[in-house]
């Protein structure tokens, strides 16, 4: 059964304008991620896992009355952002909310499970 992880972080800590110069501990906590993600990559189970650019530069594609539109930057005053996403590939449910809570461990940062709709999908 296949996951998508969702990785979430505070927008306030995420500052635009210093994006591209993480800190130490940001460092820190990418490198401790680094190594759970060979070990998921080892069993097979990790398919593919990507940060996200920051929301300041996002556009979102919406239908409107006049047509098919797109807007850059966000929109709303938000608390949290999704900052990053992995593909799973477990034996099952329990299998993906034990991986969620390592990474939640090693990043400190909720995780938001979702199930693949598939072959395999079962809900």
């Amino acid at each position: 059964m296949k996951y998508l992880l969702l990785g979430y972080t505070s927008a306030a800590g995420w500052d635009a304008a210093t994006a591209d110069a993480p800190t130490e501990e940001a460092l820190a906590a990418f490198a401790a991620y680094q190594k759970f993600e060979k070990e998921l990559l080892d069993s097979g189970e990790l398919v593919t896992t990507e940060g996200l650019g920051h929301p300041a530069v996002s556009t979102t594609v919406n239908r409107t009355p006049d047509g098919v539109t797109a807007t850059d930057g966000p929109f709303a005053e938000l608390k949290e952002v999704l900052a990053s996403f992995a593909v799973i590939d477990v034996a099952g449910r329990e299998r993906a909310v034990d991986i969620a809570s390592r990474i939640v461990e090693v990043l400190g940062e909720p995780i938001e499970i979702r199930a693949i709709m598939g072959e395999d999908f079962t809900a």
